[in-house]
């Protein structure tokens, strides 16, 4: 795998990371109640989803492309539409200043560590956009000839440690970077840079041939 390759891939999920999601949600519901380390339990949580959600593309996914053209070009597409759609969805949250984020306040009952992990892992694992990231995506940076278990790991390993370096840093300053999440100009920008990446890599993915 070439180094363009892994920048591309580190450019696409540290968009998605830094942009205003679940993840940010529960660890701004959680710090305040139960401290940094419960935040870094969602942490390891978020992680542990990732690797998860790339087994299931080396076990399943990278097999069956590699085997079926047809099949390869069905996936294909339906990730090329898939980021298409959601970078034209940013754009035009990013054009009209929308903003999709629920009113976020602390919650209630203090977390162990235990159950702060689970929800972190839940959070991911049960995602259907973290899903479709992993089958929209992994097929445009893992072409059949380098799914392997490697490659594919490797991508995982990027994304876990963008991952951890952000929301280990909003965890450490979270005051000052939950002012930042909910800052509007900020989503905008974020919006419509995520549109612009994913509706290039979605009409790239369109043109990969199988």
């Amino acid at each position: 795998m070439d180094i363009a390759t892994i920048l591309a891939f580190m450019t696409v999920t540290t968009l998605l990371v830094v942009s205003p999601g679940p993840n940010g949600v529960l660890i701004a519901r959680t710090v305040p109640t139960s401290g940094r380390m419960a935040g870094f339990a969602n942490i390891a949580g978020f992680v542990t989803a990732f690797y998860i959600h790339g087994a299931f593309v080396l076990f399943g996914l990278s097999v069956i492309l590699m085997r079926s053209a047809d099949l390869f070009f069905l996936v294909k597409m339906l990730g090329a539409a898939y980021l298409c759609y959601i970078g034209i969805k940013a754009l035009h949250q990013a054009w009209r200043g929308a903003t999709a984020r629920p009113a976020v306040t602390p919650a209630r009952r203090r977390r162990t560590l235990v159950m702060a992990y689970v929800e972190g892992l839940l959070t991911n694992a049960l995602n259907p956009k973290v899903s479709m990231f992993y089958i929209a995506a992994f097929p445009q940076f893992l072409p059949p000839e380098h799914a392997t278990a490697a490659n594919i790991f490797l991508l995982v390993f990027l994304h876990s440690m963008i991952n951890l370096v952000w929301f280990s840093t909003m965890v450490l300053v979270f005051s000052r970077l939950s002012r930042f999440a909910r800052s509007d100009r900020a989503e905008r920008w974020i919006q419509a840079a995520t549109g612009l990446v994913f509706v290039g890599f979605g009409l790239k993915l369109a043109t990969m041939r199988a």
